[in-house]
């Protein structure tokens, strides 16, 4: 199929993004174009005007603060990848961005795309919201908030942002280097998005204990307690009947394979976070 008839425009910075976002209800943000150009072609999407920021220096950012990193929204996957070394202690999120899809779609898929776009498998929502980062948005004439990564998704493809407001970067705590960071997810094949999915990250240093669960119908739930106990007792804590427990009360639509199958991929996270 073809896309529907839309205008286009590339704003020459944010500030005339947001002014456009603020008086087109029916405008759409194109950045790396990796989900919504199917759902163009498959008329899913229906937008009246496409805003290109793809290429608005804004938004590229990689800067080290020194206690954070902060990532702008139209960084690639790919470049995230290729990071390596420059990350240091968080090299979990150089593992994740290596395992989205394919290079192909890695070259030309954002950070911010990814969360703007909020699909409930999606790999950032749920690493950041285990890494306790901070997504930080602009909207028209320079308005400014702050959302936590884990109340950043209301619901599948469903987010806390604004119509006039744009990703501007993520801020994403350091693990210290004591700390144990792991991301699972179980895929049909290569380069699918997961069925579950889990992140752990235990971070005694930093006072930070975090499991969240993702691949669910909504966004990704933490399993608080069970944390705790992997913190103070290590993984052997994190026993099946502990998690299975634990899926069920966060999640209690789930039926017995569905609960199992995210039992074992937290249990596959925490192994990889602790043997590191």
């Amino acid at each position: 199929m073809k896309p529907a008839v839309f205008d286009y425009v590339r704003p020459q910075d944010l500030a005339e993004a947001t002014g456009i976002l603020s008086k087109i209800e029916g405008a759409r943000l194109l950045a790396g174009g990796q989900s919504l150009g199917p759902m163009l072609n498959l008329r899913l999407a229906r937008p009246e005007l496409l805003i290109d920021i793809s290429q608005l220096d804004e938004l590229k950012r990689f800067e080290d603060t020194g206690k954070s990193w902060q990532i702008g929204s139209a960084i690639t996957h790919a470049q995230l990848e290729d990071a390596g070394e420059a990350l240091g202690t968080s090299m979990m999120i150089v593992e994740v961005a290596s395992d989205i899809a394919y290079r192909s779609v890695r070259n030309r898929g954002t950070v911010g795309g990814s969360l703007a776009h909020a699909d409930p498998a999606a790999d950032w929502p749920l690493v950041f919201s285990a890494l306790d980062a901070v997504i930080h948005v602009r909207g028209h004439k320079s308005r400014v908030r702050q959302i936590a990564a884990d109340n950043f998704l209301r619901a599948a493809f469903t987010t806390e942002l604004r119509q006039d407001e744009i990703i501007e970067f993520v801020d994403v705590p350091k693990p210290s280097p004591s700390a144990r960071c792991g991301y699972f997810k179980f895929c049909r094949k290569a380069g699918d998005f997961p069925e579950a999915s889990a992140a752990v990250v235990v971070d005694p240093d930093a006072g930070r204990s975090r499991i969240f669960i993702g691949a669910l119908a909504g966004a990704p739930k933490p399993l608080a307690e069970v944390a705790k106990a992997v913190a103070a007792h290590g993984p052997g804590a994190a026993t099946e009947d502990s998690l299975s427990a634990a899926i069920a009360t966060a999640i209690p639509d789930f039926d017995s394979v569905a609960v199992r199958m995210h039992a074992a991929t937290v249990q596959r996270a925490i192994q990889k976070a602790f043997s590191k």
